[in-house]
């Protein structure tokens, strides 16, 4: 008989027997004696039946528990010591006091005990940190292991994933990534040629391209005279990556042997699972290379992240004034659509981003619509004060110059916001004003950076541009005529052209000089823009000192420096690389010094053969080939310095490896 069936029988013997107890003494209290002790004498049987079950019931019970107890304890033991899973018990003081067998077959030892858990992996460390996981995986002996700490019990497992890594990795490896090729300037250099010889350089450009897809295993399709599909996964990719996609150099060597000056620019989606999503994005990274110039390469995830890659040469001209009158044509319309329109430039405007934001407003006014220029005036120095004490004294529109909170007080839903001279949220004077207003136009001579103000109703990017006030000037052309470019106007946008080219000695094209030809017909004074940009003595002096600390960390790359703790203009440190730039035996010149801003500045110059954008882009800044910018916070100047080298040695190293 059962455990349980036993106690089913043992409960109804007790009520039994007690109703007999009862009854017997009711009996021998009632005179019926006899039948109270049958009833006493039952009662006693059942009582006596009932202590015999409970009893074999109770030991059966606990040999039961015995059993089971050893079993597990046995099943424990085998668990412990023959399961596929490794065990280390640890002390304080991350000393190995046990280890299962089966770590210790893993690790081909006889004994851990004594040993340091850290022996085992230097990946350990980050379990013992409070911040940190409780979980890692690290490998030991070519074999991958998920490792779980038990910070209470002080112990590890050690669970063998290696086959599953190895899955996971192949997986990822095999993942589809798409990309275009797009030929930047192909319309441009076959327009002109005759059949035979576009027919030649097409079949150049497929041949090189071909022989790089069949080289790497990637399937290359034209889908039309300047674009190429490309279909590769994520293993492909990442040895694309670290040749540095050295198609770029190819094509570009290859065609200048023709005497043509072909690049190619690369958008590249990866990391989705998703065909369309991943189109998308080798469209959108294409689009992003394209407006910083092109002969580069960019690869986009669908978490935003991006990577980018060549972009040795200055780009080459090559914009249209059929783009430059659309553009035009589409601003005028944005214009007259509105109640009033809004420039505003960067934060410490320099010449470059006073003069287009006047330019801008001009065009306003040629509209017939109120305009003003937003600026904090606690940022206006240099150069730019004295223009703004030119235009209070000599024109009528000083009092369109307002102050961020005036120009949000006057902001409606008809208004329209002109960014000039940056293209990044981070750097314009308020954000406040373009997340209040619907409309916002960019116009920007500087390469497309990560950074980018969110959905702009229109946007005029021209890295092949000397400034943004040329930018200006070019649409200024195409707008009604009914009202004259004042002097001051003028002279603004010519004082923004010579600042950004050195005096049309860098980054200066034809389109440059024809800018400059409108605005000397249009009234622009060469004589004031010479008053306009002197400067002091003792600002010579500051930029001298500066110049004095000069070091060369790589052949032909000069580093100045600022004295840690002192403030330094913006527009000095800028004007200090440029002066290093024209010393002999060097090409490129970086200056770093203490911001007003409570940041560190970096300004960079070059003569081309460096390409200064890239290297400000690792350290979170941006700017053009030859002349690049970026503010980090820190905590003293030698501390950047040493970002700034080891930013410079990886571009180096990327331009070297083909």
């Amino acid at each position: 008989m059962g455990i349980f069936r036993k106690r089913l029988i043992r409960y109804p013997l007790l009520f039994l027997s007690f109703l007999a107890i009862v009854a017997a003494f009711f009996l021998i209290f009632s005179s019926f004696w006899i039948g109270g002790l049958v009833y006493l004498l039952l009662a006693t049987v059942g009582l006596f039946y009932a202590w015999r079950i409970e009893r074999t019931t109770y030991l059966e019970t606990e040999k039961h528990i015995e059993s089971i107890s050893f079993r597990m304890k046995k099943v424990g033991e085998e668990a412990l010591l023959e399961m596929p899973i490794g065990i280390v018990l640890i002390n304080d003081k991350y000393e190995i006091e046990w280890a299962n067998p089966f770590m210790l077959q893993a690790l081909d030892v006889e004994s851990l005990i004594g040993e340091d858990m850290f022996s085992l992996s230097e990946g350990l460390y980050s379990l013992i940190k409070p911040e940190e996981k409780r979980e890692i995986t690290i490998t030991i002996r070519e074999r991958k292991y998920r490792v779980f700490y038990k910070n209470k019990e002080k112990l590890l497992y050690f669970f063998d994933v290696t086959e599953q890594v190895e899955i996971e990795t192949q997986y990822f490896a095999d993942r589809t990534v798409l990309a275009v090729l797009f030929i930047d300037n192909y319309d441009e250099l076959t327009q002109a040629m005759d059949d035979q010889a576009r027919s030649v350089t097409n079949t150049m450009i497929t041949s090189i391209v071909n022989e790089w897809g069949a080289h790497y295993g990637i399937f290359v399709k034209r889908i039309s005279s300047d674009r190429f599909l490309a279909v590769l996964n994520e293993s492909i990719l990442a040895e694309l990556e670290k040749k540095k996609f050295s198609i770029l150099d190819v094509i570009r060597e290859r065609t200048m042997q023709k005497n043509l000056s072909l690049t190619l620019s690369i958008g590249v989606g990866a990391g989705s699972p998703s065909l369309i999503e991943l189109g998308e994005l080798a469209q959108s990274s294409l689009d992003l290379v394209l407006g910083r110039g092109g002969d580069q390469v960019a690869i986009k995830q669908p978490n935003g992240k991006l990577r980018f890659y060549g972009g040795k040469t200055n780009p080459v001209e090559k914009r249209t004034r059929v783009r430059a009158r659309v553009i035009s044509h589409a601003l005028r319309d944005l214009i007259q659509e509105s109640d009033q329109v809004f420039v505003m430039g960067h934060k410490n405007p320099d010449m470059d981003a006073i003069g287009a934001a006047i330019g801008v407003r001009k065009m306003a006014q040629m509209n017939k619509v109120e305009g003003y220029i937003v600026v904090n005036f606690d940022e206006i120095n240099g150069s730019v004060d004295r223009l703004m004490v030119e235009i209070e004294e000599k024109s009528d529109f000083y009092d369109r110059f307002i102050s961020p909170d005036e120009a949000l007080s006057k902001v409606t839903a008809k208004s329209l916001l002109v960014i000039v001279d940056t293209h990044k949220p981070s750097l314009v004077i308020d954000q406040r004003l373009f997340n209040k207003v619907d409309k916002v136009v960019v116009i920007d001579h500087h390469r497309r950076g990560e950074e980018f103000i969110l959905n702009p109703t229109l946007v005029y990017m021209e890295p092949y541009a000397s400034s943004t006030a040329e930018l200006v000037t070019e649409l200024l052309e195409y707008q009604p005529k009914n009202e004259k470019i004042a002097m001051l106007e003028a002279t603004a946008l010519l004082s923004g052209i010579i600042v950004d080219t050195k005096s049309f000695t860098l980054r200066t094209g034809a389109r440059t000089f024809e800018a400059a030809s409108y605005l000397r017909s249009h009234g622009a004074d060469t004589i004031l823009v010479q008053r306009l940009l002197k400067e002091d003595v003792d600002t010579y002096i500051e930029r001298s000192k500066i110049v004095q600390t000069v070091k060369f960390v790589f052949p032909g790359i000069a580093v100045a420096t600022g004295d840690d703790g002192r403030v330094y203009d913006s527009v000095l440190i800028a004007q200090t690389a440029d002066i290093l730039l024209t010393m002999k035996d060097v090409s490129a010149a970086f200056v770093i010094a203490h911001r007003n801003d409570g940041l560190i500045g970096i300004s960079a110059r070059s003569l081309g053969e460096t390409n200064v954008q890239l290297v400000m882009e690792k350290l979170g800044g941006g700017g053009h080939l030859t002349n690049a910018a970026t503010q980090i916070e820190a905590n003293s100047i030698d501390e950047v310095k040493k970002y700034l080298i080891d930013a410079i040695a990886e571009v180096m190293e990327g331009s070297n490896e083909q």
